[in-house]
């Protein structure tokens, strides 16, 4: 006995699926110039030790700038990754599964668990901010620098990465209805 649950037959409404068409320009831009910051913090990482090492000089805005950028790079191209299908997974069973019940289950997660973690994530990562810009907050160690931008990141990381989850929901609800092809890209490991 099989089970299959099928959603209506009303067409799906093609604004959701320009929404969801945006929401990934929006992240694939944003993670095409995030590309760029691994660049910077190797720069970065390479100059500081340079200095450090070869003429024994040192600064704590170097070091904290590196946190904040490998922070940045992390949290703003979560989103990226979630587009690309390039987060990890447990994939013990997902793989065999047909392609409709694999979107039930990107469908069921990105409702149940991702976009309720990233509501979570903002809204408790976000008077940490608030708190950090109207006080000026600044790094504790001599020369540091101010902490905004970095409380900053995590607020609106999680965004980015529920914004891309609610484009994915799209998708999936439209693939379930066969309005739209799933264009899953497979995880590649560049090296």
């Amino acid at each position: 006995m099989k089970l299959r649950f099928k959603l209506p037959n009303r067409h799906f409404p093609a604004p959701l699926l320009g929404i969801a068409r945006a929401i990934d320009a929006v992240n694939e831009r944003i993670g095409r110039a995030v590309l760029w910051l691994v660049l910077a913090v190797t720069l970065i990482s390479a100059a500081n030790a340079l200095m450090r090492y070869g003429f024994g000089m040192s600064s704590n805005a170097w070091l904290e700038i590196q946190w904040y950028l490998f922070g940045a790079i992390f949290l703003l191209a979560a989103g990226y990754t979630l587009k690309h299908n390039g987060h990890v997974r447990i994939d013990v069973l997902y793989g065999r599964l047909s392609e409709r019940t694999q979107a039930w289950i990107d469908l069921l997660g990105a409702l149940l668990f991702l976009l309720p973690l990233c509501g979570l994530m903002v809204w408790l990562a976000w008077p940490g901010f608030v708190n950090s810009f109207q006080s000026g907050e600044m790094s504790p160690d001599a020369g540091g620098l101010i902490r905004w931008p970095v409380r900053l990141l995590i607020p609106l990381g999680f965004a980015l990465l529920a914004l891309q989850g609610v484009a994915e929901i799209i998708k999936r609800i439209a693939f379930l209805r066969g309005e739209e092809k799933l264009s899953r890209e497979q995880p590649q490991e560049e090296i």
